[in-house]
């Protein structure tokens, strides 16, 4: 008993210490400080009476450390799908990773609804060709049911050696089936800009495909060279765009905005935490502000996607098209912990320009124009709308697997109904104009 004191008694000294060095560092007042610890201790005490007794009663012996680990786990999980807690070996890979070079499939996932969700693929890479769409459910990797896998978990799963097949079995909601997929990992290179032509009628296009240190240089660029072909108008092509840098997303979206106007702000739960509460505002010294100009999302358009058609749609300066975005506008600090391992929290908010929340809601577009798809009624495959309980049992019922779909070649801009009526509503535009 008397171990089993000093355990719970060292624990709730180290968080309260935290507790007190975190809170003094922003300000908050000394009475609300006080009630916090209070409210502290008495839930630490809990956490350290079951510490203990799992240390000293557990059937095997546990290091101190896996259970820490795992308790941490727990912890950030329990938050938001985008928070984690990090051991040393998961963040030296994310290091790698910022890199802007690695091994893959090419997808953006995120936790939705208790099921691994796609936010996006990544043009032209593996994900990308063999027919990964955005909100896929991943309900397989490699046979294995990810049911209750974490994020972190699924993402291992999907990486490594280059040359390797994965098997990702998806639901597609528009479907209503199950998709086998086999995509081969191939190093993935992210190149900025996809295409930049003058379409028709002095219209050009820009398809952005993400945001990296380098994106606002190159859309500069692109500018650039439509500009001296004539263009009249401009279509900004951000579907299945994941996002990104903040700040390059807030440059892109000020190349088309007054100087010195608000473009995006973040807002935390602390009143002036640094790295929580920040503004950015268009600097950009000969912005286009005359152009008539169309930007186009889908529900892959998400983060810096959606703070470039939120603020440009908040300041009238462009007609947003297309169907509505994924909805993450969440920032997420690595913050590194002393033995090498790192917490990934969600610190703060996106806001648009007139105070608009991004996360959850994602942006809706002025003209809706859905995607042209195939509709089918399979009775036999589970729907997009059962919960994820559900989903997993009729799964580990159902043994019949579906062919793979080949990757779809690239169509002409005419045969994309979105773009189509992107031109089209521009052109109505520019003859009002005249």
């Amino acid at each position: 008993m008397r171990k089993r004191y000093i355990i719970a008694i060292a624990i709730i000294a180290g968080v309260f210490c935290f507790s007190r060095m975190s809170q003094s560092g922003v300000g908050i007042e000394a009475a609300a400080e006080k009630k916090a610890d209070k409210e502290l201790f008495k839930q630490v005490e809990l956490f350290s009476d079951t510490l203990a007794i799992i240390n000293t009663d557990y059937v095997d012996e546990v290091k101190p450390k896996d259970l820490i680990y795992g308790a941490l786990k727990g912890m950030l999980a329990s938050l938001d799908p985008h928070s984690q807690f990090m051991d040393p070996d998961t963040y030296a890979e994310l290091k790698v990773d910022t890199e802007g070079k690695f091994g893959g499939l090419g997808i953006e996932i995120t936790v939705k609804d208790g099921l691994l969700t796609v936010i996006t693929p990544i043009e032209d890479t593996p994900a990308w060709k063999a027919g990964v769409k955005a909100k896929d459910k991943i309900v397989k990797i490699n046979n294995e049911l990810t049911r209750d896998m974490s994020l972190t978990d699924a993402v291992k799963k999907m990486r490594g050696k280059i040359g390797e097949t994965v098997t990702l079995t998806v639901l597609r909601e528009k479907e209503k089936k199950l998709l086998d997929l086999k995509i081969v990992r191939d190093i993935i290179k992210i190149q900025d800009i996809k295409s930049a032509r003058i379409l028709e009628d002095g219209i050009g296009y820009i398809r952005l495909i993400e945001f990296r240190e380098n994106s606002a240089s190159e859309m500069d660029k692109a500018l650039d060279k439509l500009k001296k072909q004539g263009m009249s108008a401009l279509i900004l092509d951000l579907r299945n765009n994941p996002g990104g840098l903040l700040d390059v997303a807030a440059d892109v979206a000020g190349k088309f905005i007054e100087r010195d106007k608000l473009i995006v702000s973040t807002k935390g739960r602390v009143t002036g935490a640094e790295g929580q509460n920040l503004e950015f505002k268009s600097r950009d010294a000969a912005p286009i502000t005359d152009m008539p100009m169309v930007i186009l999302i889908n529900e892959g358009s998400a983060s810096g996607s959606e703070i470039v058609a939120g603020a440009l749609q908040d300041y009238r300066r462009a007609i947003i098209l297309g169907t509505k975005s994924f909805g993450k506008g969440s920032v997420q600090t690595i913050i590194p912990l002393s033995d090498g391992s790192a917490l990934r929290l969600t610190t703060a908010k996106y806001y648009t320009p007139s105070g608009k929340v991004i996360h959850g809601k994602g942006v809706q577009p002025d003209i809706v124009v859905e995607e042209k798809y195939e509709e089918t009624n399979d009775d036999k495959e589970p729907s997009a709308d059962m919960k994820a309980e559900e989903i997993f049992d009729r799964i580990e019922k159902d043994k019949e697997q579906e062919p793979a779909p080949g990757a779809k070649p690239e169509e002409d801009y005419k045969t994309d109904n979105q773009l189509s009526r992107s031109i089209d509503v521009l052109k109505a535009v520019k003859l009002l104009k005249k």
